[in-house]
């Protein structure tokens, strides 16, 4: 017999996929195309880590691509760094099912870093470069112009203050970049995509997910204080980690202190008077409302 409340909460649970779906491919969509990321006849590779980003990620470039008024091929590509136990045969039999080109390219990484990096120590600078060095090399043999990464919204916030409290510099994870050896085209179409979205379309999609043991496996990383900052953030104060990030892309050089970027040192006055211009003191955002008293201890 059929139960209607179970029946009402499966149609609620579907709508709800559909929505987080939709939402992702515009954000996607949106962040390709503010960016330029995908141009007619590029070669796309996306990098296939095995997290939950990647998967969707690749998931998503996939439904665009059979939209997309333009014509784009994606070539999926994982890094098997020789991690013990990881299992090897996993992203093979899920890529063949979705027909989708892919390589897997075998470089114990693993190896060299816990070789050169003391025990208890941070893994992930040296493990990043040499993982780069071979995406690079590897976009070349394939004839991919574009690599994409699963990098998103939360990460690009991370980095921004990583580099802020860690680094004394205000950079943080760009949408869009050529890659340090000046050959390659990097970019991150889910720049605009929560955290929270693709750990829940994981769960919907059902990816086969395989963990990271070389950075997981590690307490105390600058990454997971951040991380637990902005979750903090999220709980405590909406908005704010939104406010943040757009504040990332309305960016004001005139009022940093970046020499570089704005040319304090020849500044000069003209006279003339701009409606649209910056007043040199700010009024105070926390002034006293005028109807409220203090009240006076008698003397």
């Amino acid at each position: 017999m059929a139960d209607p409340q179970a029946d009402k909460q499966a149609d609620k649970q579907a709508y709800e996929n559909n929505k987080l779906h939709k939402r992702l491919c515009r954000l996607v969509g949106q962040a390709i195309g503010d960016f330029n990321m995908i141009e007619e006849g590029d070669k796309v590779m996306v990098c296939l880590s095995g997290g939950k980003d990647s998967y969707a990620l690749l998931d998503i470039l996939m439904t665009l691509r059979e939209r997309a008024p333009i014509n784009f091929e994606l070539v999926a590509v994982n890094l098997d760094q020789k991690q013990p136990n990881f299992p090897a045969d996993v992203l093979p039999a899920y890529l063949e099912k979705l027909g989708i080109p892919f390589h897997i390219e075998n470089q114990d990484t693993y190896s060299i870093v816990k070789r050169l990096i003391p025990e208890g120590k941070t893994t992930c600078s040296l493990c990043s470069r040499l993982r780069r060095g071979i995406l690079y090399r590897v976009a070349d043999e394939l004839g991919c112009n574009k690599i994409a990464l699963g990098h998103h919204r939360d990460d690009i916030l991370e980095t921004f203050f990583l580099n802020m409290f860690f680094g004394a510099k205000l950079k943080g994870m760009p949408a869009k970049l050529v890659s340090d050896d000046g050959k390659h085209m990097v970019i991150r179409p889910l720049a605009y995509v929560k955290e929270a979205d693709t750990e829940r379309y994981a769960q919907v999609k059902g990816f086969p997910i395989i963990p990271c043991d070389l950075c997981g496996s590690q307490e105390n990383l600058q990454r997971k204080q951040i991380k637990a900052m902005l979750r903090d953030w999220e709980k405590k104060h909406p908005g704010r980690v939104e406010s943040t990030f757009s504040a990332l892309s309305t960016v004001v050089p005139s009022h940093l202190m970046d020499r570089e970027l704005f040319p304090f040192a020849t500044i000069e006055t003209d006279g003339v008077a701009n409606p649209a211009g910056d007043i040199a003191f700010d009024e105070e955002p926390c002034g006293t409302p005028a109807a409220t008293t203090i009240p006076l201890q008698p003397l």
